[in-house]
């Protein structure tokens, strides 16, 4: 079996070289476990750093003999370059494991990933069972998103982030979705592939900081959502109702004030009132313009990513061969 990893970097050299450094160290052992060929590879994917990154690949391609690269014109977002990733290598290998150049995921768990692999699933999720080494807001923000994606109806793997084996086939089978608002994980279980699930025990950094901002959060969090469930659309025709519902009620109110003579000046309730439901039509319309926009992008068909140059061994000893028979 040919396995390929495949991990984006965005301003990692602080962690790159220790990385190459474990995943060789890994490689070599499932090499001398007969698990994996010795032409498997790992696969870094430049997103656009603005550090020494894609220089530390190009050096840990020169001397490393399993680091490939791939290097994106520009920062293109994590989802994206997962899939450059993914699409470079698909035809290449029997399988790929994806992982973020951190390696804060399980290493051992990559191990059982093949084991699943050659039992016949071709789908394998790494399910975060430990997340003590994230930071406590990250970590209670992480458990409410899974559980309002449920609630939603966003049929994802709880605790699952985006490491994971994929077989080729899925990888091929993945290609022919081309929705431009990415959510790997979200479109994997779509696939309805057979799947398993492996423990991954979360560890911290091992130098650097996390490049997975608040805001890089939340955003992939609402791409999850409206990727994915038209539930919110729900929920506003259902505030509608409500909202009506109460508006006849106030009316009723005010026509026995009126008749009764009990009428008072409420301005106090009147201006809390306006706010409130002039919020609740900004958050509505807010929420409807999400949805209008992602069609807006996916009818455009721009592409998610552009490769500016990919280091790739096999092309690398083709043009050696090529030159010495030239010679």
């Amino acid at each position: 079996m040919r396995l390929a990893i495949v991990s984006p970097c965005y301003n990692e050299q602080d962690v790159l070289k220790d990385s190459a450094e474990r995943l060789t160290v890994f490689f070599e052992s499932l090499i001398h476990k007969g698990k994996i060929s010795s032409d498997s590879f790992i696969l870094y994917v430049n997103d656009g750093s603005k550090d020494s990154t894609w220089n530390i690949i190009n050096e840990l391609y020169e001397n490393n003999p399993y680091v490939w690269g791939v290097n994106l014109v520009c920062n293109v977002g994590h989802q994206n370059a997962i899939m450059a990733g993914m699409m470079t290598v698909k035809d290449t290998c029997d399988a790929v494991i994806t992982i973020d150049s951190d390696l804060q995921d399980d290493l051992n768990a990559m191990e059982e990933m093949v084991d699943r692999f050659k039992e016949g699933y071709d789908v394998v999720y790494g399910v975060k069972v430990s997340r003590e080494a994230d930071p406590f807001l990250k970590r209670s923000m992480a458990v409410s998103y899974y559980k309002i994606q449920d609630k939603l109806g966003v049929k994802a793997i709880y605790n699952h982030a985006d490491f994971r084996l994929m077989s080729r086939r899925a990888l091929e089978q993945l290609s022919l979705y081309q929705e431009k608002n990415l959510y790997l994980r979200g479109i994997i279980p779509l696939m309805g592939y057979k799947s398993a699930t492996v423990d991954d025990v979360i560890s911290e950094r091992t130098a650097g900081k996390s490049k997975y901002t608040l805001r890089k959060m939340l955003k992939l969090a609402i791409d999850g959502i409206t990727s994915f469930s038209i539930r919110p659309m729900h929920l506003i025709f259902a505030m509608g109702l409500l909202f009506l519902l109460v508006t006849m009620l106030i009316f009723v109110y005010v026509l026995v004030s009126f008749f009764t003579h009990h009428i008072v000046p409420g301005w106090t309730s009147l201006m809390l009132s306006v706010w409130f439901i002039g919020s609740v039509i900004m958050l509505s319309i807010g929420v409807v313009g999400e949805y209008i926009g992602k069609m807006y992008i996916e009818v455009k068909h721009r592409p998610l990513y552009n490769v500016d140059k990919i280091l790739d061994k096999e092309l690398k000893d083709s043009l050696s061969e090529a030159k010495s028979k030239v010679k």
